[in-house]
């Protein structure tokens, strides 16, 4: 696993333990947002912001879980006077590979009602000054190699400055961006009704597999259904409680059927060590198999999965 698929994977959980969970709204991405992430994407994870800054409880435990990419990232925001907490409603991360090579890297893209002209002029009284690639200006964001550019009024992308040029070259036709690949852009119609939501290619879904079946990925079955993992796509939706479900499309419906069997495993040895709390988390996930997809769906009550963040289980697989 690389490090920048270790940060991501580290950030699909802490997003996944800071959205509220009073209010449910759609976290989409607008056209501008999705061309400009590149169209070899890893992992792409989009979360509604709004939600996100509307508990306390939350913000605490947004607070406890999250990676130091995101801190750098606000840190960096508030020291060049971006109101991104007040004015951003939707937030995407999009590990994407490189051209040429296995290496990726992660882009963020913030959606919202931004106050533009006060930024601007914020970084031109500090002196900040822009690299400019073509029509748009990268402005760096302080000393920790973050850097932001303004799409429009509406959409601004930030990452490390290598990262927001390959965004804006895929966003301005120099290279492929996501609408070109069409899979992808398949497999969000189903999930971007949910207020968090991601994507995962073939060798994201592998990573996360792997993390999820633990000690069972050392299995000779698990080379078998690791081989024929095609994408897979989650959501969580807090109306009612909350709920997550996963989808793993697989080559087959065997395969399917295996990969159920070998998590339904795991969930056994896990509640024969876990605390009652786990035991009950895990009996209320239902793990199946349909038509070559293997299907994972939890729901429980609020104060439940609150309770569960800070258990050994969940704390694992932080881990």
């Amino acid at each position: 696993m690389t490090n920048s698929t270790q940060r991501l994977c580290t950030l699909a959980l802490a997003v996944l333990t800071i959205v509220a969970p009073a209010i449910t709204f759609a976290a989409q991405l607008s056209s501008d947002g999705k061309s400009s992430i590149p169209r070899d994407i890893q992992q792409l994870i989009v979360v509604d912001y709004r939600a996100m800054q509307n508990s306390t409880a939350a913000m605490e435990l947004k607070d406890r879980v999250l990676p130091p990419e995101l801190k750098r990232l606000e840190n960096a925001m508030k020291n060049s006077g971006l109101k991104v907490d007040n004015d951003a409603d939707t937030l995407a991360f999009a590990a994407f590979r490189v051209q040429g090579g296995d290496a990726t890297r992660i882009v963020g893209i913030a959606q919202g009602q931004f106050h533009t002209r006060e930024m601007l002029a914020n970084f031109t009284k500090q002196k900040t000054k822009p690299v400019v690639v073509r029509n748009n200006s990268i402005y760096p964001m302080g000393a920790g190699g973050m850097s932001v550019v303004f799409l429009n009024q509406t959409t601004m992308v930030f990452g490390d400055k290598d990262a927001v040029k390959a965004a804006l070259d895929a966003r301005d036709g120099i290279t492929s961006n996501f609408l070109a690949n069409g899979e992808m852009v398949s497999e969000m119609g189903t999930v971007d009704s949910k207020a968090v939501w991601s994507l995962l290619d073939q060798k994201g879904t592998q990573t996360m597999m792997k993390g999820v079946l633990g000690d069972a990925a050392q299995l000779a079955d698990y080379d078998t259904v690791r081989n024929r993992m095609k994408s897979s796509r989650y959501t969580m939706d807090f109306q009612n409680g909350v709920k997550f479900d996963m989808a793993v499309v697989m080559s087959d419906t065997i395969t399917a059927a295996t990969a159920a069997t070998l998590m339904k495993g795991v969930s056994l040895m896990r509640k024969t060590s876990g605390s009652p709390l786990e035991k009950s988390a895990l009996d209320q996930t239902t793990i199946d198999s349909n038509s070559g997809t293997l299907t994972v769906s939890y729901a429980s009550s609020d104060s439940q999965f609150a309770t569960l963040l800070s258990s050994p289980l969940f704390q694992s697989v932080v881990r």
